[in-house]
């Protein structure tokens, strides 16, 4: 079983989280890749940080193409990062890329650019990827204000798009979010996918430390519910 790790927005954690679900499976003996199919935003050496660490994670032997196939210089949405370089993102790439890496492993973390429905050419966005890619999805909750709206609306946007949510996780991004916990308490009633764990605030990310946070025995509880939240109609 593979899985598209997807995020409320850009910047919530979706890497580390990406980086936790490969050392862990890694560690269950399981032959894994990471696979960041659209980054924007390069190093000095032309490559993305989150791919490469992707790259460092996976227990295959892969180039950095195979792990990451479209990488541009600019950090700005992923359409505009490729009309910036004068490319156009194409999914037939992107799934010759991804069916090579799933015919070498177990499981292929395949982690998503910004948010789930972010563009990644003049008709297509990242959840029309996921919908190809036909894997069930893992979300990435920034903890801040207003997660449970942007949590929420992902989540509807998952179940439009006839796709599974496996599971999500809250990672903490602010460290004095005023009632943290009753906020977690308030996805947890109205989201049916398990919540897989809880990301601390690090004013360092650790993704070695965030692998600890997470279950991977919840992935296997199938959602009881066909709706993807528990909201009443009159609520």
């Amino acid at each position: 079983m593979s899985y598209f790790v997807t995020g409320t927005d850009t910047g919530v954690g979706k890497t580390l989280v990406s980086y936790a679900l490969l050392r862990a499976f890694a560690a269950q003996g399981k032959r894994v890749a990471g696979f960041k199919p659209v980054a924007a935003g390069c190093d000095d050496d032309d490559r993305n940080g989150d791919a490469k660490l992707l790259r460092a994670a996976s227990s295959i032997q892969a180039t950095y193409g195979q792990i990451n196939p479209y990488c541009f210089p600019h950090a700005i949405a992923p359409h505009l990062a490729a009309r910036h370089a004068g490319a156009r993102i194409d999914f037939k790439r992107i799934l010759a890329s991804y069916r090579e890496l799933a015919g070498q492993t177990d499981e292929v973390i395949v982690e998503g650019a910004g948010g789930f429905c972010v563009p990644l050419n003049e008709k297509q966005d990242s959840a029309d990827l996921a919908r190809e890619l036909d894997l069930p999805v893992i979300l990435v909750v920034g903890m801040r204000l207003g997660c449970l709206n942007h949590a929420l609306l992902t989540l509807r946007a998952i179940a439009d798009y006839q796709l599974e949510c496996a599971g999500w996780v809250a990672n903490v991004l602010d460290a004095g979010m005023p009632a943290l916990q009753e906020n977690i308490a308030a996805l947890q009633e109205r989201i049916a996918a398990p919540l897989l764990g809880v990301i601390p605030h690090m004013a360092e990310p650790d993704p070695e430390a965030v692998a600890g946070c997470l279950d991977l025995g919840l992935l296997n509880k199938k959602n009881i519910d066909p709706q993807i939240t528990r909201i009443d109609a009159d609520s």
